[in-house]
């Protein structure tokens, strides 16, 4: 891969950080990207171990997880304010990554980690794909 091509998939993995409450697509990546659709999910497999959509999900999570433990937001708006489209998959997805369902992670008291610092607990508390 050169070095163009990494530039311009940090640049849309930096847009995907940004906007993952968007709604955000292969092709309209890839065009960001300046790559066709299938160029660029194997490009950014290749360079980021996962494929857009899982690390777009796995960004949307992350947030999602942050507001359950901070917001009074109900689940489904949660699950719309992150940018996921139907209550099903994001719960689905929300158990996969992190273990419970979005309502037993609200429900769970999460004041052990307030004496960790932010970054510390960011990286303990970011979901991971098994």
């Amino acid at each position: 891969m050169n070095r163009d091509d990494l530039v311009r998939l940090r640049r849309v993995r930096d847009m995907m950080d940004r906007d993952y409450a968007s709604p955000l697509d292969v092709p309209a990546l890839a065009k960001a990207a300046l790559m066709s659709p299938g160029h660029f999910s194997r490009s950014f497999r290749a360079a980021y171990g996962e494929t857009p959509y899982s690390y777009l999900m796995t960004r949307r999570i992350e947030r999602a997880k942050a507001l359950l433990r901070n917001s009074d937001m109900s689940v489904t708006d949660v699950c719309f304010a992150v940018g996921c489209t139907s209550l099903g998959s994001f719960s689905s997805r929300f158990t996969e990554l992190v273990g419970e369902s979005p309502s037993a992670y609200r429900a769970r008291s999460h004041d052990e980690a307030a004496a960790i610092p932010a970054c510390i607990a960011k990286i303990h508390t970011r979901p991971v794909r098994n």
